[in-house]
């Protein structure tokens, strides 16, 4: 048997990023992994780099140009003619980009001397793990600590079974090799609104059934309302307040009936995506032989400090519910890293950034307006378009806005929201703002370079005190 100090199971972003930096910090660490290429070779990254953040992003900007070239080239004087798409050699291009990431992510590993067994992992029970290896044999290993990142999968509901034929789930409607006619969507989260752009810019037909009754509830009410309208100018159908009660596959067809408002509805479409959220992948774990316990919905519970029911196992990143983002679960994975090696270890929570990547990009980092309102905090807010921006309209992409949410007694940045072209880049000013305890004030006083994107941050935060000068 094996013997190591850290044993990492998972080399998703919290994985591979936790035993990288054990490493780093002088401990004997090994890393279990059990993704496969569509070649079977193993394929380190997770769900985000396999099949989730990368090739999604890949897709989502070949696509983009795509959308420039049909609608916009032609007000920049750019004749475009005889325009076609090669659906085939994108989701090469796609797949080459997850291939050069995920051999980075083994390169690192190497690089680093962490120990890597490609294969599934079980708990034996203690501090002890069966990893029955790719290539037929087996290993048992034993860890001083166990770190479990075995991330999440995609979730389905009762009576719908996808077989990535008709019915998809959010990976096989990465790997379409077809235009869809006609695309139905379960779901409008980050899945269903990226895989809807995506399609939809190709030509698709795309409709998107959401049982809530509010468009991304979780963003700023003025930045969802907003982001809807845009999104439905673009093609996307997104209809609120949808149940949907029964799928049934026929030929070539999926027939959805779902209920609006309490009247049954039909949908036909060619395919379907069912993008309605991810659960813990914890099936073959065997957690009951390590006592781990986990809540009602199967994700592993844990306190403050990562630290799981069975002593020195812990547990980080989708696995544990929560905000399911690639960057959370590799904060979580330094974080307790240095935790093991006796160094002070902590996450500002409030402070984690969520990124939509439609165009434009929807983002945020903090509370809402709505949420002040609903936790009693006095609150001022300030907004600033992007059509008020030189910068976008140089860009011609001037869809979108910047609102501040701050404290009224004393201006403390409580959420930063941003709809428009680069949010996700322009959203880290105010993570970093609200990780510095910054107020309105101070990022209305730093200089911003003219004329950028980012001078939009600078006026929403003169306009939480009504002294905006550009709109």
């Amino acid at each position: 048997m094996q013997q190591y100090q850290v044993i990492v199971i998972g080399a998703g972003p919290a994985g591979y990023v936790c035993a990288i930096r054990c490493a780093q910090l002088g401990f004997k660490v090994a890393c279990i992994d059990k993704w496969v290429n569509a070649r079977g070779k193993p394929a380190l990254g997770g769900t985000c780099l396999n099949v989730g953040c990368i090739p999604s992003k890949a897709l989502l900007d070949s696509t983009h140009h795509v959308h420039f070239l049909r609608q916009h080239a032609g007000r920049h004087g750019l004749k475009i003619s005889g325009l076609e798409v090669d659906i085939p050699t994108m989701q090469k291009r796609k797949d080459k980009v997850v291939q050069t990431l995920t051999r980075g992510v083994a390169s690192l590993l190497k690089k680093n001397k962490v120990d890597v067994f490609a294969g599934a992992a079980r708990f034996l029970g203690g501090q002890q793990v069966h990893v029955e290896q790719l290539e037929g044999t087996s290993q048992q290993l034993q860890g001083e600590h166990i770190v479990i990142a075995s991330g999440s999968k995609p979730s389905t509901l009762p009576g719908i079974s996808i077989d990535n034929e008709q019915v998809l789930d959010s990976t096989g409607a990465l790997n379409l090799r077809e235009v869809p006619e006609r695309l139905g969507i379960i779901g409008a989260g980050v899945i269903g609104l990226e895989m809807g752009s995506v399609w939809n810019r190709l030509g698709s037909e795309v409709i998107i059934l959401e049982a809530l009754p509010e468009f991304l509830p979780a963003a700023d009410h003025t930045v969802s309302k907003e982001a809807a309208r845009i999104l439905g100018k673009q093609g996307l159908d997104i209809r609120m307040n949808c149940r949907v009660e029964e799928v049934q596959v026929s030929g070539d067809k999926v027939a959805v009936s779902y209920s609006l408002n309490g009247a049954g509805q039909l949908l036909e479409v060619s395919k379907l995506v069912v993008a309605v959220g991810r659960m813990a992948n914890t099936e073959d774990l065997d957690l009951d032989a390590a006592n781990i316990e986990t809540d009602q919905k199967g994700f592993i519970e844990t306190d403050e400090r990562w630290q799981t029911s069975a002593e020195n196992i812990y547990a980080i990143g989708d696995v544990v519910g929560g905000a399911m983002l690639a960057h959370k679960g590799s904060e979580e994975g330094m974080a307790l890293a240095e935790q093991l090696a006796g160094q002070h270890a902590h996450i500002n929570y409030d402070a984690v950034p969520w990124v939509v990547y439609t165009w434009p990009e929807i983002a945020w980092v903090g509370k809402t307006e709505q949420q002040c309102k609903h936790d009693g905090i006095s609150c001022r807010t300030g907004e600033f378009p992007f059509r008020a921006l030189g910068r976008a309209h140089a860009m011609d992409d001037t869809d979108g806005l910047f609102k501040i949410v701050c404290e009224q007694e004393n201006d403390r940045i409580l959420g930063a929201h941003i709809l428009g072209p680069n949010a996700s880049e322009l959203i880290c000013e105010a993570v970093v703002a609200m990780e510095s305890e910054l107020c309105a004030e101070d990022l209305a006083r730093m200089v911003h370079a003219h004329p950028s994107l980012s001078e939009g941050m600078h006026e929403a935060a003169l306009a939480t005190d009504r002294r905006a000068i550009h709109f």
